[in-house]
């Protein structure tokens, strides 16, 4: 098994921030997911490990996993409280699906303006987020 990456679109960024238990943000006590259709192979991920997630060219961090699970026809990727803000030195291109992790973690970096570096709209704003 190993440590996984997805990304999110970038017209669906400022709605994926604010679902949740992001980085920083306190516990809602909820479980969140992370879909992946069913006619991909299983994620191969499990348990304690991280699903790294990536926006607009840049990793913005991860959160651990607490389980995978199949409804109809997704494969979930569960998560709740917890994520913590990384980056790395490298670009990173949109894709879809998921990828494994293929940095060492030794390179990633605390990541404090993750909800808006590097997005192009200097007027974001977010809940919990001052310029």
């Amino acid at each position: 098994m190993a440590d996984l990456v997805v990304t999110v679109p970038r017209d669906r960024w400022s709605a994926w921030v604010r679902e949740g238990d992001a980085a920083g943000d306190p516990s809602t006590g909820k479980e969140w997911g992370w879909f992946c259709r069913v006619d991909s192979p299983v994620p191969p991920i499990v348990t304690g490990e991280r699903l790294y997630v990536c926006s607009w060219g840049r990793l913005r961090g991860y959160a651990p996993v607490t389980r995978v699970l199949r409804r109809r026809d997704v494969w979930v990727i569960c998560r709740r409280a917890g994520a913590v803000a990384v980056t790395i030195p490298e670009r990173i291109h949109s894709f879809r699906g998921w990828r494994e992790r293929w940095w060492d973690r030794e390179v990633e970096r605390a990541f404090p303006d993750w909800r808006i570096k590097g997005t192009p709209d200097a007027n974001l704003t977010l809940p919990g987020f001052e310029r």
